[in-house]
């Protein structure tokens, strides 16, 4: 389980890399930014949730 929470929390960093990615080559990926940042909070919502519901069912397992 603890290669999971591994694998979604580079998930999260490669969605915040999507995001800084628009802001760092304005001018190069400036068609697609929109596009870009949508996915990268996409992805950072979605693996956080992830995350959270890992560690809240370790949580309660152990009760």
């Amino acid at each position: 389980m603890n290669q999971v929470a591994w694998l979604y929390f580079v998930a999260i960093l490669t969605g915040f890399s999507l995001i800084v990615l628009t802001t760092v080559a304005s001018s190069f990926v400036n068609p697609i930014s929109t596009v870009l940042v949508a996915i990268g909070a996409i992805t950072v919502i979605l693996f956080s949730i992830a995350i959270l519901y890992l560690a809240l069912k370790e949580l309660l397992s152990n009760f």
